[in-house]
């Protein structure tokens, strides 16, 4: 499962941090792929102007498509399609502390960064608990794992969506034979009461217990706080924690699992900085797109940063720190001896930089050449686009109404009660 703002087309460094991973991903018969478009998440902090979100939503498309995402082998979805998103993530902010969302590293350093835009908003602090409805939106019943293809910076939120889906798991998943403890004989409940303490948040038993003990036993309110007091202690320390601290609640309590915990898929991506240097990024201009023309790579690329030891055609360089050396790893290495001609030709200035740009910027041609061509037939086509993206929004939809279905009964028990009143009827 793994998803992209539609923020305008995508580049090369999307290709090579994300696509090419969701490519190979799709292709091997254990995993079944969710990829989306995050529209909602674009809203985020671009809230003002949604001029071009559906324009550009189609291009992302365009370039999934064309980077060799095939829906015949993965889900291919539009968020604002499957409303049962929005569900999810409002019953999951209802037990999100603020102050886990406040110290969100990517939180902090957009507020700190960011002038252009106002980002003092909910959206933009929840988006951590929307990504995780996007993500557990999906952990059907029985499912060997659910992963998100992560780099290391992103591990930090798949662990934010962890920790939301132990919280809820600890609410809604606990089963708490309430009945079985209140009808125990005092003394063992008085002595399974005494491991409480083990808990950082121990509050509220002496006044359970007390309850219990008095003539005749408040039973009413004990069961009723007895059942509180659980749930906000396996919410506060985890359910193994709570169950490793006092063992004596192993017959009494259970966890069944309303949502999946989801998992960092840690995968390698390569080295790839953008035209300056920097990293490669829509908003420094310093991309290359998946529809770029030849003419406009040779340009972009002559003017590419190199070693800035390198000041002269006479100086030798480092290609270790040179940024087109990374792109010729990427590009080059099929080509034989490109790469032992750019090591060699620059440690002893053998070669001039705008040589070494040049021959990189033919390979980079070449290989773009069938991505840009997949492109050109689908741009042709927007229809038959929208209707793939239909299409995928609508098997998305399926899963995620079983998944909500499972969720309401779990948070308010409607089916239980209906079943009771017919019953009782």
């Amino acid at each position: 499962m793994s998803g992209m703002r539609p923020t305008g087309r995508l580049h090369i460094g999307h290709y090579f941090g994300a696509l090419q991973n969701w490519v190979r991903l799709q292709n091997d018969p254990a995993y079944d792929c969710f990829y989306f478009i995050a529209d909602w998440h674009a809203l985020t902090s671009d809230y003002a102007d949604t001029s071009g979100v559906a324009e550009n939503t189609l291009q992302i498309m365009i370039d999934y498509l064309a980077a060799g995402l095939d829906p015949a082998k993965s889900v291919l979805f539009l968020q604002s399609a499957v409303p049962e998103h929005a569900e999810l993530h409002l019953l999951l902010s209802m037990v999100t502390p603020l102050g886990w969302l406040e110290r969100v590293p990517t939180y902090k350093e957009a507020l700190e960064n960011v002038k252009d835009k106002d980002l003092h908003n909910y959206g933009f602090l929840g988006y951590p608990v929307l990504q995780c409805a996007d993500i557990v939106m999906y952990s059907v019943p029985d499912i060997a794992g659910l992963f998100v293809p992560t780099g290391e910076d992103q591990v930090s939120h798949v662990e934010t969506s962890r920790e939301i889906v132990r919280r809820f798991n600890a609410f809604y998943g606990l089963e708490i034979d309430v009945d079985a403890l209140v009808e125990m004989p005092n003394k063992k409940f008085e002595q399974l009461l005494n491991q409480i303490p083990n808990l950082s948040t121990a509050h509220g038993w002496k006044d359970v217990l007390a309850d219990k003990l008095s003539n005749p036993p408040a039973e009413a309110r004990v069961r009723q706080n007895l059942n509180l007091i659980i749930r906000h202690e396996v919410a506060a320390s985890g359910f193994h924690n709570f169950i490793e601290k006092c063992p004596g609640f192993v017959p009494y309590v259970r966890q069944a699992d309303k949502l999946s915990q989801p998992e960092s898929m840690l995968t390698k991506t390569p080295k790839i900085p953008g035209l300056d240097g920097r990293k490669m990024s829509k908003s420094y201009g310093n991309t290359i797109t998946l529809s770029e023309s030849d003419a406009d790579i040779r340009a972009k690329t002559k003017v590419m940063v190199t070693d800035p030891a390198r000041k002269r055609r006479t100086d030798p360089g480092n290609p270790d720190v040179c940024p087109v050396y990374d792109w010729h790893k990427l590009f080059s290495a099929q080509e034989p001896g490109r790469l032992e001609w750019v090591r060699q030709g620059c440690t002893t200035a053998g070669i001039g930089c705008i040589e070494c740009k040049a021959a990189m910027a033919e390979n980079l041609i070449k290989w773009i050449a069938p991505v840009r061509e997949r492109r050109v037939k689908y741009e042709k086509n927007p229809k038959q686009v929208l209707e793939i993206l239909d299409a995928g929004s609508k098997k998305a939809r399926a899963v995620a109404q079983g998944t909500m279905e499972r969720v309401r009964e779990a948070v308010f028990g409607w089916e239980k009660k209906r079943k009771e009143v017919a019953s009782g009827a």
